[in-house]
Order: structure tokens, then C-alpha cells, then sequence
């Protein structure tokens, strides 16, 4: 498996994951629009150079915030997005940045789990953040990664 930041010809791949993996998945446009100077973004591919993931970070001063992290289903479960947050981590930290920032769905317990397990402290719950598909909504617990 190989780490390395995002390039725009990423985009088809990316949204491809984004569809599979998430409950109510980001449109193309929004993918494109969360790119640029302000961004740590990084994506894992296969040996066949075949992206499996992806992160997104803004970074602003020395804040950054965890907009989206996804693996493809197929290759959940080993824990591929635990060395993805682990690289970002490790490369927010050579670039002097202080706290990392994220939201993440009270239901998506695998995930509050790496969290949890990576040092990130809940900070706050955000009601009815997330849309659902039933267009209800749900809480998000903010959390945070003193770095």
C-alpha cells in the first residue's frame, strides 16, 4: 500500500469510493471544491497503483478539520484508514499544525473507535447535524487531536 496526496485526475476514483462507502455520500461538485493550497488531502493505493481511499483536510493557521475519510467497503476492516490517519497526522505535525478537528456520526461506532484509539478527545455533540437517506437527521460528535 502506498500514501501520497490527491491529484485532480483522482477525482472519478474518489467519487467512485465516496458512493460505496458513506451513508450519504458528497456529490462530485463538492469533492472538486475541497482541493487546493488550503488542503492536506491523501489518498492509499493497491500495489496495482488502484486508490482504496482517501482524506481530506483544510488546514487554516494551525488548525486543520477532518472533512472526509474513506476506504472502499471492500478493503475495510484492515485498518488501511488507520495508516491514512496516521500519515495525515504525522504530516500535520511537520507542518506545525496544533489541533486536528473532526466530525464524526454518533452511529459509526468503527469509527469513534480509531479515534478513540488514535488519542482524539470527544469535545462536543453537535444535534442533528447529518442528514440520513429517511431525511432525518443525526447527532455528530466533534472531537479533537491535540497534536
Amino acid at each position: 500500500m502506498t500514501i501520497s496526496p490527491t491529484t485532480e485526475q483522482d477525482f472519478e476514483q474518489l467519487f467512485q469510493i465516496e458512493q460505496q462507502a458513506h451513508l450519504v455520500p458528497w456529490s462530485m461538485g463538492t469533492l472538486k471544491n475541497n482541493q487546493g493550497d488550503r488542503y492536506l488531502n491523501l489518498k492509499i493505493t493497491d500495489e496495482n497503483e488502484t486508490i482504496i481511499g482517501f482524506a481530506i483536510c483544510q488546514t487554516v493557521l494551525d488548525e486543520a478539520t477532518l472533512f472526509n475519510i474513506a476506504i472502499d467497503p471492500k478493503f475495510q476492516g484492515k485498518k488501511l484508514g488507520q495508516q491514512l490517519l496516521e500519515k495525515l497526522i504525522e504530516q500535520l505535525r511537520k507542518k506545525n499544525i496544533a489541533t486536528l478537528w473532526l466530525e464524526v456520526r454518533e452511529s459509526n461506532h468503527s469509527a469513534k473507535k480509531l479515534y478513540d484509539k488514535l488519542g482524539f478527545n470527544e469535545v462536543d455533540i453537535r444535534k442533528n447535524y447529518y442528514p440520513t437517506p429517511d431525511g432525518k437527521r443525526e447527532n455528530a460528535v466533534v472531537m479533537a487531536l491535540y497534536l
